[in-house]
């Protein structure tokens, strides 16, 4: 009788199965053929392929869009509650501690939906139950009247302190902008902290968590000179990666665009960055933009996964490619609904 094994699954063989994983996504054909489909059409031709499950549960209840978006979003989460289970050791405690993203999106979806008084389960049907607030969670979030009871039941989490300090300017600004700036400059703060923190794989953790909050700053000053609003855009820099608060803000200030792209480039060492970037000189629009800082972001983590294929990388490329389809997939089905030209949708899809 064969021994059977026990201990930590081991990390080729969990980074080897999200490589198959990773396989099996939509490809980019897959999506420009879908934008010559109705909302039925593409959700028949999802059905085939690792949304069956979801849409075969829940085409009972719910039909057109609303199936499409609902299993979509459980998809995800049961995705991400998987890889949880199947990552050994360092790898699951740095998975999850990066999943808590999750927690933050769900968290002001319900805040927002609360004070807009839209119906729980409404609110329910785009959460995303895949950080250390689960299902159950959420739902007794759900039940609470109003979001100061929401942000009470939350305490003894780690987000609290931040929910209690900015809900009462929030509400009274009908805004949740400056809650979710600060939420996520802590959530990045945390993430470095425990990269930084001595366990097996911390390094490649931090070089992936750097990269990210650089491309989060860089789009945000793109979006901020964008929009020409003179304000104090320093909340909106996390700090942690290569650029100081303080040089954020002289940035966006910038007001020559090529001069703008000159002294971001001036601070960055990745030379496909400094590529990307060049191109970035010419005349786009800002979502055009995003989507290609946003790819350039995908195709770095591929690189950092080749480098490093038995490490936390492979894991976190499968997530963010995975959570880019879903993106993707909402993206063609509103874009349908709302009768939008297919060059249109075509220009929000990451493909």
């Amino acid at each position: 009788m064969a021994e059977k094994r026990t201990g930590l699954v081991p990390y080729e063989y969990v980074c080897t199965r999200l490589r198959v994983r990773k396989s099996k996504l939509l490809a980019r054909e897959d999506y420009l053929r879908m934008l010559n489909m109705s909302i039925p059409e593409i959700t028949r031709f999802i059905e085939e392929t690792q949304y069956k499950k979801e849409i075969d549960e829940l085409g009972t209840s719910f039909s057109g869009i609303d199936l499409l978006e609902i299993a979509l979003s459980w998809n995800l989460a049961k995705e991400y509650q998987n890889i949880q289970k199947i990552a050994p050791g360092d790898l699951k405690r740095f998975t999850q501690s990066y999943l808590r993203r999750w927690d933050i999106q769900n968290v002001l979806t319900i805040l927002r939906g609360k004070a807009q008084k839209i119906k729980s389960g409404k609110i329910k049907e785009i959460l995303i139950p895949a950080g250390e607030l689960d299902r159950v969670i959420l739902d007794r979030l759900l039940k609470e009247e109003s979001p100061e009871r929401v942000v009470e039941a939350l305490k003894g989490y780690s987000m609290y302190p931040v929910l209690s300090k900015w809900l009462e300017s929030a509400i009274a600004e009908g805004s949740f902008a400056h809650m979710e700036n600060a939420l996520y400059r802590q959530f990045y703060s945390d993430l470095i902290e425990e990269a930084m923190s001595g366990f097996k794989g911390g390094r490649n953790y931090l070089d992936y968590i750097r990269l990210e909050i650089d491309m989060i700053n860089i789009r945000n000053m793109f979006r901020l000179r964008a929009d020409r609003i003179q304000q104090d855009a320093r909340e909106m820099a996390i700090p942690g990666g290569t650029f100081g608060v303080d040089e954020f803000q002289r940035l966006v200030n910038r007001e020559d665009h090529n001069e703008f792209i000159d002294a971001v480039k001036s601070r960055i060492k990745l030379r496909p960055l400094l590529d990307m970037l060049e191109t970035l000189r010419q005349e786009k629009s800002l979502r055009e933009t995003e989507i290609e800082l946003i790819k350039f972001q995908i195709q770095e983590m591929e690189s950092m996964s080749k480098r490093n294929p038995f490490s936390i990388h492979p894991i976190l490329t499968y997530l963010e490619k995975k959570k880019y389809e879903i993106i993707n997939l909402r993206a063609l089905a509103r874009g349908k609904e709302s009768n939008l030209p297919t060059e249109r949708i075509r220009g929000f899809l990451v493909i």
